[in-house]
């Protein structure tokens, strides 16, 4: 069996919200080690493959921009990005109208409150407010990343203090919906815009759980062993999508459980399930095997793209895919050589945002791109 290989800067990716950003989900806190692999240099916007996707468009320009998600009138983005040319250590939440969105040229607005850490940015009912998860009440600073371990296998960090909250768009907080010593992120929205989905570990495991819009009548809906996260609903709000761990043999369970209370985790073994939004009717839909992550309902609410490295002999080359709920009909939608993900339907239905390494005159940098979505 293949070696599941990952360099750092696509691992801290995938702990993002969607996101092995990881992240991700759940933070991507890149750390831009390219030495264990050539970096293919293709200046590429779209690749004939890609018959889903039209006029395709870069929104940004340098560093690691990912999370990218529409507000519910379709007409701005929320997204967190590390943009060096930003005067930033690590990651932060912006925001900007896509008519006018010209990142290139200009910073956008600035939510987040530049301390700290920040991951999983959502728009809130009414788009004036955004919902977005942070470090900045620990001690401010970016917090340290775990240095490679000895015995090679690659984690990230479960931060005991992220919270989540809510800001205006001026970036005012005006709501904190967690207040513990423990790790709350990854939340999202339910289109319906009366329910937040999150992970967190109070229960002793990584968890996903529902809270009403205010933060009120939080509810456990996950109770299995193992990570659950990056949870999206689906488009009629009845449904959640999310990617998971599940260790089975003791060997597994032990190495989760010991790595958790080290505040850590270990994503290269991940799949997709959907539920009811009472975390009934569970549901495994990929059997893939290695990184299947960054899930999200097709428009249709009958199918699924997500992030995926299960067809490639290189670890790190993650590609977006469609599936139906059921299993079938697995379809390749992206192809670029090293990473594409983070995928989200604009709510008509219209339009597919997505992060990916493309075009990036062989760097490091992860930009963000947008596309009309041909069925």
């Amino acid at each position: 069996m293949k070696k599941l290989f990952f360099p750092l800067y696509l691992l801290f990716l995938l702990t993002a919200c969607n996101s092995p950003s990881e992240n991700h989900d759940h933070d991507h806190d890149h750390d831009h080690d390219h030495s264990s692999h050539e970096i293919p240099v293709k200046n590429v916007l779209h690749y004939p493959a890609e018959k889903n996707l039209s006029n395709v468009k870069q929104l940004t320009f340098g560093g690691d921009n990912a999370e990218a998600y529409f507000s519910f009138d379709d007409e701005m983005i929320v997204f967190q990005s590390n943009n060096p040319a930003w005067s930033l250590e690590c990651d932060q939440i912006f925001y900007t109208a896509l008519e006018t969105a010209n990142m290139d040229e200009k910073i956008p607005n600035l939510i987040s409150t530049g301390q700290g850490r920040t991951t999983c940015s959502y728009f809130m009912p009414g788009d004036s407010t955004i919902l977005y998860a942070s470090t900045h009440m620990g001690d401010g600073s970016c917090p340290h990343v775990p240095a490679p371990r000895a015995d090679g296998k690659y984690v990230w960090p479960i931060y005991s203090d992220y919270n989540i909250f809510v800001a205006d768009l001026d970036g005012n907080i005006i709501d904190t919906l967690t207040k513990r010593d423990g790790y709350d992120a990854e939340a999202t929205v339910s289109p319906k815009g009366d329910k937040i989905v999150f992970t967190s570990d109070r229960s002793g495991d990584l968890e996903l759980y529902t809270m009403n819009i205010d933060g009120s009548d939080v509810k456990q809906v996950t109770f299995g062993l193992g990570y659950d996260g990056g949870a999206f609903f689906s488009p009629d709000g009845t449904k959640l999508v999310f990617r998971s761990s599940r260790p089975q043999t003791t060997e597994e369970i032990e190495e989760y459980r010991n790595l958790l209370a080290e505040g850590l985790v270990m994503p290269t073994n991940m799949e997709i399930y959907v539920c009811d939004v009472d975390g009934s009717n569970l549901t495994q839909v990929t059997k893939l095997g290695k990184a299947n992550w960054a899930p999200y309902f097709h428009p249709s609410g009958e199918k699924l793209v997500f992030s995926s490295n299960h067809h490639s002999d290189i670890g790190y080359q993650f590609n977006i895919f469609m599936i139906n709920l059921d299993g079938s009909g697995l379809q390749q939608i992206t192809h670029d050589e090293t990473f594409d993900a983070f995928p989200m339907f604009s709510f008509d239905g219209t339009k597919l945002i997505f992060s990916s390494n493309r075009n990036n005159n062989g760097t490091r940098d992860t930009n963000i791109f947008l596309a009309d979505w041909v069925e």
